[in-house]
This record gives structure tokens, C-alpha cells and sequence, in this order.
């Protein structure tokens, strides 16, 4: 089962969250905190790393950023030479106390983490996947029905699993309706596999011969990830470079991509593709052995995770573990993201204490100063005053 729009769909919900940056993740201070938070973990006796405590995780996005970085692949005049790194925070909280409605996921028992948009997009489009098909292949064997006993001659295994699905509302579960004709299929719309889209990469237009389509012809467009200006929600845009850093309009390139693809919209360029539920980092059990046989294997960590888990900078000063790695806390200490009635808002940092009290006695200081050359200047016009009578 491929990840499609159709996939994703179910998986996303609005996520509302706003980072704010004082550290540019692209200065050297920001590279070294990364690189250090990147770390080899320990390993055991056996010289294997225990990821087993991650399983009872689940992840939760806390938001997205954007910094500007030298682009060290720019060679040719019409290269990009700033180009945009994107970056993602997101947290691990325990299973059984994440919850969707809450911003934060947890408030105690967590781990935050930082790590590049298309690593983490990669890993999310994989989680979905591998629960959807658990999800689907569970209603097949246990409610759908579709064995054939006790069915009629006319049964028909193919439409019994469409009707099960399509009544439970998980169409991402079929590839076909068996309802229409062989040939008869109606023209489908074009297949977008959003695992390949967190990467950056060129996109053909179709070309129908319109002779007045000469920007098409003219220019090479990306199609690529990006993330909001409030850091909430990750879109996909319409690019005019291989960095996916110089939009193609001033609409995240959706309007160029419309008049290019004869009215066509571009898929998530105004929702996002990244939903708040808590994703459960456990692999899911076996569906035919029901987890009686398989607890070892349900108790093994997703891939997915564990691959972010492994990239990703760390901050675990609240996870409550033995050798927490807290290398990158610093690093996300200057983005700051302020949860306000159960979503993430668009926040300042915080504020500087220090910053505020010389700010503020020089505020004084400037009005008193003001007063005494006021007075100054009064005494000098009576002085005048005096001489000249």
C-alpha cells in the first residue's frame, strides 16, 4: 500500500504551534549544538543500544522552523547561494498519558527533540503507513467478514472488502472500486506518493502542446515541504529552485502550479499534512497470532521512531532516565513555542530580565535628564531677562 493523499488523509489533523528562533541552527553555535546532540548512545554488554523504553512512547509535533543557511552546493550564477534549512521539534511523551487535545502531548515523563523536516516527514509518512495497514488488514481478518463461509454462490470476496471498508470509512485501505467496469475505470487523478514529496525534487508539468505555456518552458519547478509562518502547520509549495527555497509566487507557489496544471490545485498547499494525534512508537502486534504468540515483537520499537530517536538533537532533562542526553537543550532554548487554551501561539521569547531593567532605567534616566535641561534652560531665559532690565 503506497502512502498517497488518500493515506495521509486520515492521519492529519490541525496542528497549531509556533516556534520562535534567537539561535540560528545555520551559525557555528548552532551547528555544534546539533552535531554534539547527535551523539552515539551507550551500548550494553553485548554491544547492542536498548531502545525497548521507547516503545511506551508516542510522538507528538510541537512545531516547525525556518533559518537561512550558506549553500555550499551553489556553483553557477543562477544557484541560490542563501538557502533554507527547515527544522522540526518534537516531543516523546509516555503512551498512556499523550493526549491529541493537549499542545504539549504530556506535561511530565517527556523527552524534546530537533531534527530536520525531511527526516522527520520521512519517518511520520512511515509510521502511517505501517498503522494503516495493521488497521486494515486487522478489519479483514476480524470484522469484515469476507472468508467466504457461509456466502452465497454470487459472493464476491473483493466487493465484500470494499463495502467494509468504504462503510468504515477507510478508503485508504482499497485500490480499486470493483463497482466500475473493467475499462470503464473513470480518469483518475494523479498519484501523489508524499514519502517522496518530504524531499525537495524537480516536478514535470504535463505538456498538452499550448503553444503559450512558454514558462513552463522557460523554468525548472521543485515541489517540496515547507513550514508555516506561525511554525503550526508544514505545507507543500511550489519552488523555482533545487533547494525548495525560492517560492514560485507569493502563494507558496499554488497559484504558478494552477495556471501550469490547467487549474489543477496543489495537494496541501493550504492544509497541513501533519496531524496532532500522539503516534504510538510501539510496533503493532501481529494481527493473526492476536499478540499470544508475538510479545516479544509488540514490544519492539517502530522503526521510524527509532530512527529519529538516533538523528535527532536531544533534550531529556524531563524524561527521567538514566544517562539522559540533554546536549541540544541549550540549542532549543531559542525556540520558543507558547501554548495558550490547548494550542500553540505565536509567542515571544522570554523575556530578558536583566534586558528589561536597564531598558527601563534608561527610560527614567532619558526623562529625568530631559527635566533638568528643561529647568536649565528656564533659568537661563530669566537670567537674560535680569541683564536686559
Amino acid at each position: 500500500m503506497k502512502l498517497s493523499l488518500a493515506v495521509l488523509a486520515a492521519a492529519v489533523g490541525f496542528s497549531a504551534a509556533a516556534p520562535h528562533a534567537d539561535i540560528k541552527s545555520g551559525s557555528t553555535l548552532g551547528r555544534n549544538l546539533l552535531a554534539s546532540a547527535r551523539r552515539v548512545e551507550e551500548a550494553n554488554d553485548n554491544g547492542e543500544i536498548d531502545y525497548t523504553w521507547v516503545a511506551n512512547m508516542s510522538l507528538k509535533f510541537q512545531g516547525c522552523y525556518h533559518t537561512q543557511t550558506w549553500n555550499d552546493e551553489a556553483d553557477g550564477d543562477e544557484d541560490v547561494r542563501i538557502s533554507t534549512q527547515r527544522l522540526i521539534r518534537f516531543r516523546l511523551c509516555p503512551s498512556d498519558s499523550c493526549a491529541t487535545d493537549n499542545a504539549g502531548g504530556c506535561s511530565s515523563g517527556y523527552g524534546d527533540y530537533i531534527i530536520d523536516m525531511e527526516t522527520y516527514l520521512q519517518a511520520y509518512f512511515e509510521a502511517v503507513q505501517q498503522d494503516q495497514e495493521y488497521n486494515c488488514e486487522y478489519e479483514k481478518n476480524n470484522d469484515c467478514a469476507c472468508d467466504g463461509e457461509n456466502q452465497g454462490d454470487d459472493f464476491d470476496e473483493e466487493i465484500c472488502e470494499y463495502d467494509c471498508y468504504m462503510n468504515k470509512g477507510m478508503e485508504y485501505c482499497v485500490d480499486r472500486n470493483p463497482y466500475e467496469e473493467e475499462g470503464q475505470e473513470q480518469e483518475k487523478e494523479e498519484e501523489w506518493e508524499l514519502d517522496r514529496m518530504a524531499e525537495c525534487q524537480e516536478y514535470k508539468f504535463e505538456n498538452n502542446n499550448n503553444n503559450n505555456r512558454k514558462l513552463e518552458e522557460e523554468a525548472q519547478y521543485f515541489l517540496g515541504a515547507y513550514c508555516s509562518e506561525n511554525g503550526g502547520h508544514i505545507y507543500m509549495g511550489l519552488f523555482t529552485d533545487d533547494s525548495c527555497s525560492q517560492f514560485a509566487d507569493n502563494y507558496g507557489g499554488r497559484e504558478t502550479f494552477a495556471a501550469l496544471s490547467y487549474g489543477k490545485s496543489l495537494p496541501y498547499s493550504d492544509t497541513t499534512m501533519i496531524g496532532t494525534e500522539c503516534m504510538s512508537c510501539k510496533e503493532p502486534q501481529d494481527v493473526d497470532q492476536n499478540n499470544q504468540n508475538d510479545q516479544e515483537d509488540a514490544d519492539e520499537v517502530k522503526e521510524s521512531c527509532e530512527q529519529l530517536y538516533q538523528t535527532a538533537g536531544k533534550c531529556e532533562a524531563n524524561l527521567g532516565i538514566d544517562n539522559a542526553n540533554n546536549n541540544a537543550c541549550n540549542f532549543m532554548q531559542g525556540i520558543k513555542i507558547t501554548r495558550k487554551s490547548g494550542a500553540v501561539v505565536r509567542g515571544a521569547s522570554v523575556t530578558n530580565s536583566t534586558a528589561s531593567i536597564f531598558i527601563g532605567l534608561s527610560a527614567v534616566a532619558f526623562v529625568a535628564l530631559g527635566g533638568y535641561a528643561y529647568y536649565l534652560k528656564t533659568k537661563l531665559d530669566r537670567a537674560k531677562i535680569n541683564l536686559s532690565e
